[in-house]
């Protein structure tokens, strides 16, 4: 099962979360291969905090659309680099 700290924390914090978990060896159970799990840790660590959920809870869960609703948001506007950049044009 996942960690309720885990799963709130990844909304804010998802690259440091994963990092930290991983340092303490507490990645939620899944079938992402190791090289799988680094990449997508820092590139979209988004996505592999949503495919975790997904693994473990199934897509009906209401974490994984929470997950999805503030991945969506932060990927199209919704972080602060794309806010400035807009602000400058």
């Amino acid at each position: 099962m996942m960690d309720t700290v885990f799963l709130v924390v990844s909304l804010f914090l998802p690259r440091t979360i994963l990092i930290i978990y991983y340092l303490i060896n507490q990645i939620p159970i899944n079938t992402v291969p190791f090289i799988g799990d680094i990449i997508l840790t820092i590139f979209i660590p988004r996505v592999l905090i949503l495919v975790y959920i997904a693994q473990n809870f199934g897509t009906s869960s209401p974490w994984f659309w929470i997950h999805l609703v503030v991945a969506i948001f932060f990927y199209f506007g919704g972080g602060k680099k794309y806010r400035d950049y807009r602000r400058k044009k």
